[in-house]
């Protein structure tokens, strides 16, 4: 994890009990002022889309949760509507960005090291250099990461929350806080069912729980099933 969003600041010794130093209270406020200077910028993005009339997604998920390939489907279905941008977040490699690019799109990636999230300012200079056209649509794949990624707005009107069968149906339990912060998630890998212990319905209810007003939709990319659901709600909310 990385010390940007403060990770490393609330390790806490189980082992003896102590009142707060003034210590821990510096490291409090100096992740406080992070944020703040974070949200300052991406109510800039956020302006900035809004004047373009560009709709911005920030997909969120653990790393295997099929982001990527959710995304390139996406795109096979939605690029001779609207034009696309996409900005690629990963600790490193162009892997994700060559399999965006190799459709024909305008893609810039974003290499964060040992860092563990994308933040505004990362999004800011990828804009940029993407310069999208207006009336665009345009999706940020973050990295992957369960945490650290609903901590940070990036200026995004939506944020997505992708997860798959393949990873058990008591992860919104488990990462509350990721599915708190969506407004949409999109169930993925859905044809592994027969083969996993996974329910489906218990996943979703599960989503429910942690977050009454998410919008869910169930796919699985890769064999395209689920998916003219997801792009028709992509293409109403452009349209608005």
């Amino acid at each position: 994890m990385c010390i940007t969003c403060g990770c490393e600041g609330h390790r806490h010794n189980s082992e003896h009990e102590h009142g707060h130093t003034h210590e821990e209270s510096r490291f409090i406020a100096i992740e406080q002022d992070i944020l703040h200077r974070n949200n300052l910028l991406a109510e800039r993005n956020r302006g900035y889309f809004e004047a373009k009339n560009i709709f911005c997604l920030n997909l969120m998920s653990s790393p295997g949760s099929g982001k990527t390939t959710l995304l390139e489907e996406t795109i096979r279905q939605l690029k001779n509507r609207k034009p696309i941008y996409v900005i690629e977040g990963d600790q490193q490699t162009s892997n994700d960005a060559n399999r965006i690019a190799a459709l024909g799109i305008s893609v810039f990636q974003i290499n964060t090291g040992t860092g563990c999230h994308l933040d505004a300012s990362m999004i800011n200079h990828a804009v940029k250099h993407l310069n999208p056209e207006a009336n665009a649509l345009l999706f940020i794949e973050n990295v992957g990461n369960l945490v650290c990624p609903a901590l940070f707005d990036l200026g995004e009107k939506e944020r997505v929350i992708i997860v798959s069968i393949t990873e058990g149906d008591d992860k919104p339990l488990k990462y509350p806080h990721i599915f708190k912060e969506a407004s949409v998630c999109v169930i993925n890998k859905t044809d592994l069912a027969p083969y996993l212990n996974t329910s489906i319905d218990v996943l979703r209810d599960n989503c429910l729980k942690v977050n009454p007003r998410l919008r869910i939709f169930e796919t699985s990319a890769l064999k395209n099933t689920g998916m003219e659901e997801w792009c028709r709600w992509l293409v109403d909310c452009i349209n608005l």
